[in-house]
């Protein structure tokens, strides 16, 4: 059956490689978040589990296509690790419930390797599945056409790539969603069961839809594979050339025509060509070094920025959508427009050219990227070491305040109901406080502990100045945008305190509350119970990753007043700043992956497209273990230093990926492929002709 000229098997082969996609692309989304969050790692353990998923999602392809061309078939094997790869998404969503192993129902699990445990486990089993059938599906679809098909089957692998692409797209935008919902059965947590488990059901809907069109599918016989046959090739050639290496031996024009004993011309001739291409391989890894940081760094990245883009508010995770919503418009755009003005130019724009280009993009992005991030380091909060304390001053009075720091370590004016920024002080110096207000002074010998922030509130009441120590126990900034938020209790009585849902409790008179977490970039209700009194007022926004003290400085007839101190700055640089990274990034794929694959196809024979295949994704495996290495061996503190570092090496490698372009001669396949046919044509003649010959003999004998 066929519909539009198409095979009608082939849109259940689409429809497939989307949802597998979008199952992909969507749990790999929230991921790198949900190690930090959920699994409580740092920022550089998380970075590295990331990178060494994705590595083994891309060592597994060798495996499927060796299992599906020499065992099982295409089909067999699409179904069967299709299967471990739902399961794999499965336990992923299961290994992201809190409830699990969270018997004191505070929200967070109590038994966190357990979580660790289930998620590796289901991690290894969607790199399995998702690797082992990426190099099948498409192959499948291939198999689909006839041979007279071939403009089909050039369009069927375009909107294969789009499929790809659109899947990619909707996922990263819909699975942070998910993410940042809350839910949970004991205490509502961000929602990691539902950004896994979406992915985990269409991945089960793609198996199932696979498995509907199993009637129409042209299945090919597995024939062996090539991957295996070039392998012995050469090892064949390596043997026998150690075999023969003393002098008397004659030399051989190239080391694999040492395979020649028991291998034909023609073969020995393709696994040259393949080896050439993979020889230009070599530098690529670093490109996806940096490539795939998108995922990990670059979210890291989002986490300590400003999403609020004004109607909407992005998620740090779905700054990654930037890329394939470019894709889907650069794509076009480049091949209709760029690449034909530059051929006006008269510039010879040759592929190897491109690739290099693609490389020098892509570290223009790090570039990029590291200058968002200088500009970051400076809103972040500077902490005391051990040897400091930092003090910060509120005047709750209604008189200005002095103070001095004794001996003579400066001095500060504070206004009526307005506080200080964090100042620092060795602490082993700072002795007393001598604070004047109104007609009174006051001398106070303090004692800090080392390493900590405090907060001093200053009171002139109409007997004496109060001053409370306050100690601040925020040791970093808030995480995920959130805002941290204290109050102060400024009334003379005991008051009880609520923000949105959450209840502060009773506070008496002058102290403080402890810090409570907030979601980002909302506005919540302060409700103060007085005396049986209510007053209640709307509160300011806090941005995102603040930290603020409210001061209650009244309550009657209703109304509440109060002020607001700053202990933390709210993220001020926009997400929006990002953009730029994203797109020289993408601009830099556009012009190094597709043409990369392309390149490899037009310089090997066309049975060896898996080898080729195969050697383009273990690139993109060993880019990611290159961030492991090098963000494990630089210890560099600073992230901005990191990228860098990844842009300097990519620079270099890509010199070098330029000096052997340059060498590199163009070669066409069909050419060789055709003087082969025709000494096989000229032999089977000649062989003809002998017998012939023989035969005549014979008959005159």
């Amino acid at each position: 059956p066929s519909c539009f000229g198409y095979p009608l098997s082939i849109f259940f082969i689409i429809i497939n490689e989307f949802c597998e996609r979008f199952s992909y692309y969507g749990m790999r989304a929230v991921l790198v978040l949900y190690f930090k969050y959920f699994l409580q790692w740092n920022d550089n353990l998380s970075t590295a589990i990331y990178h060494t998923f994705v590595a083994l999602c891309y060592l597994t392809p060798i495996l499927g296509a060796i299992i599906a061309d020499s065992w099982l078939g295409k089909f067999k094997t699409i179904v069967s690790l299709s299967i471990v790869y739902t399961i794999g998404q499965a336990v992923m969503s299961v290994s992201s419930i809190n409830d699990l192993t969270d018997q004191t129902q505070d929200g967070s699990p109590d038994n966190i390797p357990v979580h660790i445990a289930l998620s590796m486990v289901g991690l290894i089993l969607i790199a399995l599945g998702t690797g082992g059938i990426k190099p099948c599906v498409s192959a499948f679809g291939g198999d689909q056409f006839e041979e007279d098909q071939d403009k089909q089957r050039s369009r069927f692998f375009s909107i294969f790539y789009l499929s790809i692409n659109a899947g990619s797209l909707l996922s990263t935008i819909i699975t942070p969603i998910l993410r940042a919902q809350e839910c949970g059965i004991h205490s509502k947590q961000r929602c990691y069961p539902l950004a896994f488990g979406v992915p985990a059901a269409l991945m089960a809907i793609a198996l199932v839809v696979f498995i509907a069109g199993s009637r129409m599918y042209k299945k090919v016989k597995p024939q062996g594979n090539i991957m295996v046959q070039v392998s012995k090739c050469i090892g064949f050639a390596i043997k026998n050339r150690f075999r023969h290496r003393s002098k008397e031996f004659p030399k051989r024009e190239h080391w694999l025509d040492w395979a020649s004993e028991k291998y034909d011309k023609r073969l020995i001739a393709q696994t040259k060509m393949v080896l050439k291409v993979l020889f230009l391989y070599i530098p690529l890894p670093m490109f996806w070094a940096l490539f795939d940081q998108q995922g990990s760094r670059w979210t890291l990245q989002a986490t300590t920025m400003d999403g609020n883009f004004g109607a909407i508010q992005i998620q740090p995770d779905q700054m990654q959508t930037v890329n394939p919503i470019l894709i889907i418009i650069m794509v076009p755009v480049v091949d209709a427009v760029i690449y034909p003005l530059i051929k006006k130019c008269k510039i010879n724009f040759t592929p190897l050219r491109k690739i290099t280009v693609g490389m020098f993009l892509a570290s223009l992005a790090f570039v990029a990227a590291a200058l968002v991030q200088v500009q970051i380091d400076k809103t972040l909060p500077v902490f005391p070491t051990a040897e400091q304390s930092q003090i910060k001053i509120i005047n709750l009075g209604t008189d200005n305040a002095s103070i001095k720091f004794e001996p003579e370590l400066g001095h500060v004016d504070v206004m009526s109901m307005q506080s200080t920024g964090y100042m620092i002080f060795e602490t082993s110096q700072l002795q007393s406080l001598s604070i004047t207000s109104g007609n009174k002074t006051k001398l106070d010998v303090i004692k800090l502990p080392g390493g900590k922030r405090h907060t001093l509130a200053v009171k002139n009441n109409e007997v004496d100045i109060v001053v409370k120590q306050l100690l601040d126990n925020v040791t970093s900034k808030p995480e995920e945008g959130n805002n941290l938020i204290r109050f102060i209790n400024n009334l003379p009585d005991p008051i009880n305190v609520t923000m949105g849902e959450t209840s502060f409790g009773n506070l008496a008179s002058l102290s403080d509350s402890n810090y409570e977490l907030f979601p980002g970039g909302r506005q919540d209700n302060i409700t103060v119970v007085r005396n049986s009194m209510t007053c209640s007022c709307i509160s300011k926004s806090f941005g995102f990753g603040s930290a603020y003290t409210i001061v209650i400085n009244e309550c009657s007839g209703g109304n509440l007043r109060v002020t607001y101190s700053e202990d933390i700055a709210p993220n001020t640089v926009h997400m929006a700043w990002q953009i730029p990274q994203y797109f020289i990034l993408t601009c830099a794929e556009v012009v190094f992956s597709v043409t990369g694959l392309e390149f490899s196809y037009s310089q090997a024979p066309s049975n060896m497209k898996a080898v080729l295949q195969a050697g383009w994704l273990l690139t993109v495996a060993v880019g990611n273990i290159i961030v492991l290495i090098v963000a494990g061996a630089s210890k560099l503190s600073e992230q901005w230093a990191e990228y860098v570092l990844f842009a300097a090496l990519l620079l270099a490698v890509c010199i070098i990926f330029a000096v052997m372009a340059y060498f590199y001669t163009y070669v066409d396949p069909n050419e060789i492929e055709a003087q082969f046919d025709e000494e096989e044509k000229n032999q089977v003649k000649k062989d003809a002709e002998f017998y012939e010959k023989v035969a005549e003999a014979d008959s005159q004998m």
